[in-house]
């Protein structure tokens, strides 16, 4: 039974929490947490249908607190993108979400997230960058920007890593930056990443309340509120919803999923940014952090590259986790030719 408390599937927001969190009080992490609960309750997802993955890190705990329904994995540290690549070509039917830290994905899993990003993963990618290791007591993480500042005092002498920047690099199909105290445009870059066919990287400014709150740091609450330009306002709407818009006429774009669903974007005429613009959009985040801005928004969306599912023939296929010994044994006769060419 459908009523204004819960959606087509008959669920409510409850049924999308999962364990109470454990995290400071305040974590931006948490936001994040409660984005993912709004989005996949908006797009009546059902539980059932996701996987959550993590790596290690308190970025990595977070998936305990949503969807105490779903399938869960929490890889070791670093790890998160390989094994999650393999979790997705095993089963590519389900939602696979993975929430992960700048730590995790800048530093020691660099290299796997590169790859997953590369081979274009149909999955929604979120890391909660706090901008240092908030849970080994606060130090500088790989996305602290140059000349940023710890509680200590201490100063930042290294160039950060720059998320959004290094997934366009690699052939991000999807990319975004958002601040976890957005709920509008968090929970709108949810949806439309959801929706997307491929990875969908979403880097999300997540204050460190108890390390990196302060002045001097540029991952702060206040930080962000003084320095955030938001690239555009957006809108979503389900592929099951009239297409009603009341943005100025000439001043949007419609970016319509396969399903049908629409991202509407309200383009801001001091950064009117392309966002099928793969070039533009890495100068657009280098020029912007040069001024101190932190720009958020979606930066580059291609619906036309293919995704790893169908790059190694599983879309239109049975699934790997369905494979049994019939499908996998070759004949006997076919492995007595292989025996003979020994012999």
């Amino acid at each position: 039974m459908i009523n204004s408390e819960t959606n087509r599937l008959g669920l409510t927001k409850k049924d999308y929490q999962g364990s109470p969190s454990t995290l400071c009080t305040g974590c931006g992490h948490d936001q994040i947490t409660n984005h993912i609960i709004n989005a996949l309750y908006q797009l009546h997802v059902h539980p059932y249908q996701v996987v959550k993955t993590s790596g290690i890190g308190c970025s990595s705990k977070t998936p305990a607190y949503f969807l105490s329904r779903s399938f869960g994995i929490n890889f070791i540290h670093g790890r998160m993108a390989p094994l999650a690549t393999g979790s997705v070509l095993v089963n590519p039917s389900l939602i696979h979400i993975g929430i992960s830290g700048d730590g995790d994905t800048a530093s020691i899993g660099l290299g796997g997230f590169i790859h997953l990003v590369r081979r274009n993963v149909p999955m929604v990618y979120i890391v909660a960058n706090n901008g240092v290791y908030g849970l080994t007591k606060g130090q500088f993480s790989a996305t602290s920007d140059i000349g940023s500042q710890l509680k200590t005092g201490e100063i930042n002498p290294f160039e950060t890593v720059d998320i959004c920047a290094l997934a366009l690099e690699v052939g991000g199909t999807f990319v975004a930056r958002s601040f976890s105290g957005d709920l509008k445009q968090m929970v709108t870059l949810l949806k439309a990443a959801l929706k997307h066919k491929g990875t969908a990287v979403i880097d999300v400014i997540s204050p460190c309340v108890t390390f990196n709150n302060h002045d001097g740091s540029t991952k702060s609450f206040s930080y962000m509120k003084e320095h955030d330009i938001r690239l555009h306002e957006l809108g979503f709407i389900p592929a099951d919803e009239p297409v009603v818009v009341d943005y100025p006429e000439g001043a949007t774009e419609h970016i319509v999923f396969a399903d049908g669903s629409r991202l509407v974007l309200e383009k801001i005429d001091s950064l009117n940014h392309d966002v099928h613009d793969r070039l533009g959009a890495i100068k657009l985040i280098h020029e912007g952090r040069k001024k101190g801005h932190v720009i958020t928004g979606l930066f580059y969306i291609g619906e036309t590259r293919p995704d790893l599912v169908e790059v190694m023939g599983l879309r239109d296929g049975m699934n790997l986790r369905d494979l049994t010994e019939a499908h996998l044994r070759g004949a006997d006769e076919d492995f007595e030719k292989v025996l003979s060419q020994f012999s």
